[in-house]
């Protein structure tokens, strides 16, 4: 989820790791209802059945980042 920034700059960033389409735009305040989003910066790791499988406030770094999702991968 992207919301509270430009959305043609946070596309072309979110384009270096993610597919696009994938990346849901916060720009009116459902989006945040929808998922609780109390503040920012928080990430949710969203399956491709749309359940949600880590959340976390802050930011972390690309390496903690591809390391929960590695270990997502391993428990299937």
């Amino acid at each position: 989820m992207a919301g509270r920034s430009d959305e043609a700059s946070s596309r072309q960033r979110v384009g270096v790791w993610f597919s696009p389409e994938r990346i849901l735009w916060g720009y009116d305040d459902s989006i945040w209802a929808l998922y609780e989003v109390p503040y920012q910066p928080i990430t949710f790791l969203i399956s491709s059945d749309d359940v949600i499988v880590d959340m976390w406030f802050g930011a972390l770094s690309e390496g903690e980042i591809r390391a929960r999702v590695e270990a997502l991968a391993e428990v299937g």
